[in-house]
């Protein structure tokens, strides 16, 4: 049986950072080394990339390796918006900064404007929320 990467990022929605002081999620202090940090790194770190490299690891699918969302802009097959399909990897802008970006799984169209996905680091936690088409940068697929 096969399992897609948007299956197995299913199974981690609800998982949330720890909000009591000194706490942290060690799932997503085990995602954030897969990116070189620690095993003690605060889960306030951004990790939605390390949430994209931990589903990749698990099904031994190419991943960057690094915490920067842009950083999936180099890895896997890039797809046409029109070709795109559930579980590919979407990279989004954020704000005006180069170096700064989101990373998550495509779980369809919302609306005209709108894309849903399923990502790390989404309101502190593993969800699917509605990101603005026009901060699309880039779609991969993972093989």
């Amino acid at each position: 049986m096969d399992i897609t990467p948007y299956a197995l990022a299913q199974r981690y929605v609800g998982i949330k950072e720890l909000s009591e002081q000194g706490k942290d999620h060690p799932l997503v202090q085990w995602w954030l080394s897969l990116c070189g940090f620690s095993m003690d790194a605060p889960d306030e770190v951004p990790w939605c990339s390390a949430f994209v490299n931990g589903i990749a690891w698990e099904l031994r699918l190419p991943r960057s390796k690094s915490a920067a969302a842009r950083s999936w802009l180099n890895v896997g097959v890039p797809i046409l918006r029109g070709d795109v399909e559930v579980g590919d990897v979407v990279i989004l802008s954020r704000g005006t900064n180069p170096t700064q970006g989101h990373v998550a799984f495509f779980g369809g169209w919302s609306d005209t404007d709108m894309v849903q996905l399923l990502g790390g680091n989404q309101d502190n936690g593993v969800c699917v929320e509605s990101f603005q088409i026009m901060r699309m940068l880039g779609i991969r697929r993972l093989t």
